[in-house]
């Protein structure tokens, strides 16, 4: 850190041009942890492809494989999947390159605030895309298969599509996870009380409902499996919120009458 009076005496300019020579900096140490670890994987990227596409393959007919429909796609999709991989395992020297950047504008207690969220984050992220691969998937590809015996059809896929399915399963689960931090948050900064999340209840259920209509395929079941959690999650938040908040502004948001 300069000296203040030094800073007094920068012109804004000077001062715009080294905030963004530090974002530069930052994004650089960024790109380059998740560039060593995808540098680290490469030489397994069919296996990690394999790994991916297992949930699939276990529900293909028998001899059922996935097909390639772009000439580069087979060289291609892994390499996209083992760096994603790799922006995934070197996520926490990302999100600490971010938190170093805005750390100095920050009071002392938001400071402590923000680590803990942080930690958090990542964790719950990386439950939702565990709960995607390992109950999601295997019962869509189920109940995808059932379909398409009555029909005679056979089940498969181009590796690129399947790729772009997984990704979004991927993004959709790891974001509902994070649905208790977003709770939190909202309480911490003022923006709802408790009483206030309560009472939105029911429009939360309808609105899990909408979303997993959305994102999931058109059956009940692969639905139920992303709404419920969603709905769980939402509890979960108020929950904690309310731990983190304390009992006497909870106890004093239910006896204050409500003025707006």
């Amino acid at each position: 850190m300069s000296d203040p009076q030094q800073n007094q005496g920068e012109a804004p300019e000077e001062t715009f041009i080294s905030h963004l020579v530090e974002l530069r900096d930052r994004i650089i140490r960024a790109g380059i942890s998740v560039i060593v670890v995808f540098l680290g994987l490469v030489y397994w990227a069919p296996d990690i492809f394999r790994l991916l596409a297992r949930p699939l393959m276990q529900n293909l007919p028998k001899d059922g494989k996935m097909i390639v429909t772009d000439v580069t796609g087979s060289f291609f999709v892994p390499m996209k999947v083992t760096m994603l991989v790799a922006l995934v395992i070197a996520l926490p020297v990302v999100l600490y390159q971010i938190w170093a950047f805005v750390a100095p504008g920050l009071y002392q207690h938001e400071k402590k605030l923000v680590m803990p969220l942080v930690g958090s984050s990542y964790a719950l992220f990386l439950c939702g895309m565990a709960f995607a691969y390992f109950v999601v998937f295997p019962t869509i590809f189920r109940v995808m298969a059932h379909y398409n015996a009555p029909l005679g059809a056979e089940m498969t896929t181009d590796i690129d599509n399947y790729l772009s399915f997984v990704l979004t399963m991927f993004i959709a689960f790891g974001v509902t996870f994070e649905v208790p931090i977003v709770v939190v948050l909202l309480v911490r900064m003022g923006i709802l009380s408790i009483k206030k999340l309560k009472e939105i209840r029911p429009y939360v259920i309808v609105g899990a409902f909408v979303v997993s209509a959305v994102v999931t395929p058109p059956d009940v079941f692969s639905q139920l499996i992303l709404a419920i959690p969603l709905i769980v999650l939402y509890e979960a938040g108020i929950i904690a919120a309310r731990l983190i908040v304390g009992k006497q502004t909870v106890a004093k948001e239910e006896e204050g009458s409500p003025t707006s």
